[in-house]
């Protein structure tokens, strides 16, 4: 053999050999992460190749799958009934994915998840039934705040208190994932990103605002535990008018009237008296307010329900005339409604807060349990004694204050009101708040709901928790009285 010819065989052998080195590192090695590549079609396909599982709310599906007319995909995602559970569901789409529990359970949902599996399927890779997601929402409770939103921007969060299930989560306006399911639908996809009343986003529990004055139930339980008062019946130390600290700036008071100056905890509640808790977050200092606000939920960087929430946040690194503005829910404070639904749940619950959750089984296509979320998993917040009082006072802001148009015949609620001021000089439409929560004195059921109206087309003279807010969380909780 020549010389050309031995040095041509060594590199064709070395080629060979450079093969099956790739093909074992590919087969071996990058299998698992090419299989589970976004851009590799197969998945797509297996995914779509038979009806998906369903989510379920109250023993009744509210999704469903049709055969498809043409194409690889054999079958994709419908919503009998998609604005009203979208919040709930999210999208499952066959060109843009999924989202909230049709994407954090798609592998059950499309029959991939290993826990469907027989041995079989296991040896042959074979695809398994599809399994099931059951939900924890209320139809009744989901219908009732969905119509009473209306053609409002905003959301309603139902939580039982003593469960922590997720009863109802609206977000107005809504969409139908039906819409944007199937691989043609771009144009329907392209409308939903450009309207800018932002019907994807889930405002319930995803876009975190300002919460005025409902925050004022953080910070009187902040004044409480720490012993700034002694009961919600104390008089505070709180001059009106109240000039920011370090500044010229007076902080009006909603109702010039009314009796603020000095006013107990209670009174201040009820008419909503900004001097008092401005003047108590600072009296508080910045760090024990957010210390009561991270145990009520704030600043939780993982919130899952199983779907995870945005952050709620008490700002820190403040001034004194800051901090005031704090004490209001003003400054850079945000909360979701699914956050205010927390609070006013740990003070329904004795002091406790009950780990809010909106699914409570996932099963296989049989009905066989593969996980399940425990009722009930409490973290002490205030102390009984302290949540008592509080709830003492938000029945006085429903019964003679500020949120009476929540009131319901034959139950103790109890409330609280807020108009959360924002945009450039509060040049912006006023947000309407209200948080609350109902007890059925004869049933002793109970039921937590906050609700936002983020714009509801009235002037700004008119825009007022009670006024808005309060009805529709009035609705709701009556429907979860009900149920």
């Amino acid at each position: 053999m020549n010389k050309t010819i031995r040095h041509a065989s060594v590199f064709c052998l070395l080629m060979v050999l450079a093969l099956l080195v790739r093909a074992t590192w590919v087969q071996g090695y990058q299998a698992e992460a090419l299989a589970d590549h976004e851009h590799n079609r197969r998945n797509t396909i297996a995914q779509y190749a038979q009806p998906l599982g369903d989510i379920i709310v109250a023993g009744s599906p509210v999704t469903g799958s049709k055969e498809t007319s043409g194409g690889d995909l054999r079958y994709k995602r419908t919503y009998p009934q998609g604005e009203l559970y979208a919040p709930v569901t999210g999208y499952s789409s066959q060109a843009y994915g999924a989202n909230q529990l049709e994407g954090i359970y798609s592998d059950v949902l499309d029959g991939t998840d290993d826990r469907l599996k027989n041995p079989k399927d296991l040896l042959t890779g074979g695809q398994a039934a599809p399994g099931n997601v059951l939900t924890t929402i209320d139809p009744e409770v989901q219908k009732a705040a969905y119509e009473a939103l209306g053609d409002t921007k905003g959301a309603a969060v139902a939580i039982d208190p003593g469960t922590g299930r997720i009863l109802g989560m609206v977000s107005t306006p809504s969409y139908d994932p039906s819409t944007i399911s199937g691989t043609t639908d771009q144009d329907a996809w392209q409308a939903l990103l450009d309207d800018p009343d932002k019907p994807l986003v889930n405002r319930a529990m995803r876009q975190p605002l300002p919460p005025g004055s409902t925050f004022k139930l953080v910070v009187a339980a902040a004044a409480l535990e720490n012993g700034l008062y002694g009961s919600v019946d104390e008089r505070t130390d709180s001059p009106t008018p109240y000039t920011l600290p370090g500044t010229t700036t007076v902080l009006p008071n909603e109702n010039p009237s009314a009796p603020c100056e000095n006013a107990t905890l209670r009174t201040a509640l009820q008419y909503s008296c900004n001097n008092v808790f401005a003047k108590a977050a600072v009296d508080l200092g910045q760090d024990e307010v957010k210390e009561m606000a991270d145990a009520f939920g704030f600043d939780t960087e993982k919130l899952d329900v199983p779907v995870r929430a945005a952050k709620s946040v008490y700002p820190t690194g403040m001034d004194k005339a800051q901090t005031a503005l704090t004490g209001i829910g003003q400054f850079e404070v945000t909360a979701t409604p699914l956050q205010m639904a927390m609070v006013t749940s740990a003070l329904a619950n004795g002091g406790e807060l009950a780990a809010p959750h909106m699914v409570s089984r996932v099963t296989d296509g049989d009905g066989t349990v593969l996980e399940e979320t425990a009722d009930g998993e409490t973290e002490r917040v205030v102390r009984e004694s302290t949540a008592e009082q509080l709830r003492s006072a938000m029945v006085t802001v429903v019964e003679e204050g500020t949120g009476t148009n929540a009131r319901i015949p034959g139950a103790e609620v109890g409330g609280k009101t807020g108009t959360a001021q924002h945009g450039v000089e509060n040049s912006s439409t006023p947000y309407a708040w209200f948080t609350s929560y109902a007890k059925d004195r004869a049933s002793g059921k109970e039921v937590a709901v906050a609700v936002i109206v983020e714009d509801s087309g009235a002037a700004r003279s008119e825009i007022s928790g009670n006024g808005l807010a309060a009805p529709i969380a009035q609705k709701t909780m009556r429907a979860a009285l009900e149920r």
